[in-house]
């Protein structure tokens, strides 16, 4: 099918699901409301890194909904088939929302202007002209991003501490076999795209310099604590 990734990914253990699992899921689909869920109205494909390490690069499908005209939120998986992988999540802020966050707190946010001008992230099966006229405002967004599942290791269950993913910002950065793998599945030019998207425009006020980690590698560590614990509160019961 158009967008299969052709690439080896790790397969979830367990058994398969099972005919009164569908069944009643079928059920609960019926009853209930999915209304964070059904707000979900776009499929953006790009590419993330991680923050402590440009040489690990994934495929990323962002299926968003807008909060508001400043704040979409989207959630990531790694192929956008019925069995992808719930992998991350991005927020998207406004750069007047950006503008607004403590110091301290930029550098977790990556810029979206080079990705967007240099045609690599796109939305799958949206012709060109109805598509920019998204990515113009996207590109001049702000995105923090966490990831949950490492597939990039061939982890078959998100295993480990979740991380700080960055965006492309130059020329260079993006593997070339990775980029010629998606233009391929997708039928899709970046070097179209990118003159199609050059009349585009970032942030009002540039590139804020302490975004994109600020120049520098991010990476969450794990680190033991003394938990607090809950003060003891007299019973009710008699």
């Amino acid at each position: 099918m158009e967008g299969e990734n052709v690439s080896t990914q790790p397969e979830v253990p367990g058994e398969p699901t099972q005919t009164s699992t569908a069944l009643l899921e079928t059920a609960t689909a019926t009853l209930q409301g999915f209304g964070p869920v059904n707000k979900i109205h776009q499929h953006l494909c790009a590419f993330h890194f991680y923050a402590h390490d440009m040489t690990r690069q994934v495929e990323a499908h962002h299926f968003c909904g807008h909060q508001n005209e400043d704040f979409r939120q989207c959630l990531i998986y790694d192929k956008p088939d019925d069995d992808g992988k719930l992998i991350g999540l991005e927020y998207i802020i406004s750069e007047e929302l950006f503008l607004t966050l403590p110091d301290n707190e930029k550098p977790f946010w990556h810029t979206h202007e080079f990705e967007v001008k240099g045609g690599y992230l796109f939305m799958p099966g949206v012709p060109g002209p109805i598509q920019r006229q998204d990515l113009e405002k996207v590109c001049k967004t702000y995105g923090k991003t966490i990831h949950f599942w490492q597939i990039d290791r061939g982890d078959n269950l998100p295993l480990g501490i979740p991380q700080v993913m960055m965006a492309l910002t130059r020329d260079g950065q993006l593997h070339p076999n990775l980029a010629q793998d998606v233009e391929s599945r997708f039928g899709i030019s970046f070097a179209k795209e990118r003159e199609n998207r050059a009349y585009m425009t970032g942030p009002a006020h540039g590139l804020h310099p302490l975004g994109n980690a600020a120049g520098r590698g991010l990476q969450t560590v794990l680190r033991e604590v003394d938990c607090k614990p809950v003060e003891s509160v007299p019973s009710v019961f008699v």
